[in-house]
């Protein structure tokens, strides 16, 4: 495996960022396009493993998808039929795909990456199951036995590991015979935005949703059968892409600027901004431009991440470089993603010389003098971006396999180094370019 030397600076970060569109509402835009009606288009849309893995599993079970770059025209298919389906290692596809295999008419196998199997599945299988569809397996790889249809209903599960369970089974249910009513008996659910995320682009396809007032009130959501209309989407930009770029800010005590950056957004990545705000850096958002500007030592933080796990890996880097104690907690659920980040961070920032342990449900982060060393990214696009922020600060840092940044946010090496050079930074047209 080859390992990229981190760039490092002993100045002031001062840039500015165009990021490219969502992973999170690209591929939900992908699948109600393949559902919906008529065809749609998305414009914004980002290019990257992931989506071009969504686009794929879609196309070959039928669905027109064709544009190039950012801007793609979906087309649904007459019927859905049998297909042997990439998920790669994203979430999205082996969560969201399988009760959009159950309305094919034939078999769709799915396989993935080696470490995909170990990401829990289950949840999402038994739930389609009894919604009365036959299922081969309980983890990758596994076939669904679509018949052209699923019964649905009520059906009640424990989705305390990842919200994308939820999700799954409500963005092809109004396409179900009696739609569906998903309830969640166990620990609180993490990741509630991205289930708001779902809930207001049904809405936006004029599905009818019930949900939930509020993360107190009872954990049910109730989608109606129904037509999902054509939208023409318009793709935010990725504000958890985003957040590597601020971190640099934050951690030179420079300047970046991210344009586009929504005033209202369902997307867990506008949460950087108070966390940042907390750590000493400074925020403005003017004009459809977010500027964060960064402290000359960063503060600690004690933090409850559950809604918002993602952002995890670099509030952990940010935290390796602060000048007291953080404690991130709530995010036990993020040992079941790509890999088991809190052991990876722990793992990663202990190698470099750094003092992190494992709690319950999180990392307890006490700031000591870095070195450099290898950092291992876990074919984890965000721990990869995690070494990168601490590279900045620490020199000799070489990271593993930073190609695995590809999973949503193309030639991320490019616009880190072009960054540094203190510019105007264009990635969306990078992005397309690795469709």
């Amino acid at each position: 495996m080859s390992f990229w030397p981190a760039p490092h600076t002993d100045h002031a970060v001062h840039a500015t960022v165009t990021l490219p569109g969502s992973k999170s509402i690209t591929n939900r835009a992908l699948i109600l396009a393949a559902l919906a009606d008529r065809p749609s288009t998305i414009t914004g849309a980002l290019r990257s493993r992931d989506t071009n893995l969504m686009i794929a599993a879609l196309r070959a079970m039928g669905t027109e998808i064709t544009g190039d770059a950012d801007v793609l025209t979906v087309t649904p298919a007459e019927g859905l039929h049998n297909a042997t389906i990439d998920c790669g290692l994203a979430g999205t596809v082996m969560r969201f795909l399988p009760p959009v295999a159950a309305l094919a008419h034939g078999n769709v196998a799915f396989f993935g990456d080696d470490q995909a199997r170990l990401r829990p599945l289950a949840t999402v299988l038994n739930a389609v199951r009894q919604l009365g569809v036959e299922i081969e397996g309980d983890s990758l790889p596994f076939v669904v036995h679509g018949t052209g249809s699923l019964r649905g209903g009520p059906v009640t599960i424990d989705a305390s590991g990842s919200s994308q369970f939820v999700s799954g089974l409500l963005l092809s249910a109004a396409r179900f015979d009696e739609g569906v009513t998903v309830r969640h008996e166990g620990a609180p659910l993490p990741s509630l935005p991205h289930i708001a995320m779902t809930v207001q682009m049904l809405e936006q396809a004029g599905v009818q949703v019930r949900a939930p007032s509020s993360p107190r009130a009872e954990q049910v959501w109730t989608v109606a059968p129904g037509p999902i209309h054509a939208v023409d989407w318009e793709v935010e930009p990725d504000l958890s892409n985003a957040t590597p770029f601020l971190a640099a800010a934050a951690v030179t005590g420079g300047e970046m600027t991210i344009p586009h950056w929504p005033s209202l957004t369902t997307q867990a990545g506008d949460i950087i901004r108070e966390i940042l705000v907390r750590m000493g850096a400074e925020t403005r958002r003017f004009d459809g431009q977010l500027t964060v500007r960064g402290p000359d030592q960063l503060a600690g933080i004690d933090i409850d991440l559950h809604d918002v796990g993602e952002l995890t890996p670099t509030v952990a880097a940010l935290a390796a470089l602060a000048d007291s104690p953080s404690r991130l907690r709530g995010i036990a659920h993020l040992r079941g993603h790509e890999t088991d980040r809190l052991a990876a961070l722990s793992t990663e920032i202990n190698r470099l010389g750094g003092n992190v342990s494992e709690t319950e449900d999180g990392l307890h982060i006490e700031p000591t003098a870095l070195r450099g060393g290898e950092w291992h990214s876990y074919a984890d696009h965000r721990m990869a971006t995690a070494g990168a922020i601490l590279g900045l600060r620490v020199p000799g840092i070489e990271i593993e396999d930073i190609g695995t940044t590809a999973k949503t946010l193309p030639n991320f090496v490019d616009l880190w180094d072009a960054m540094l050079s203190d510019g105007e930074v264009e990635a969306g047209t990078a992005a397309g370019a690795a469709s």
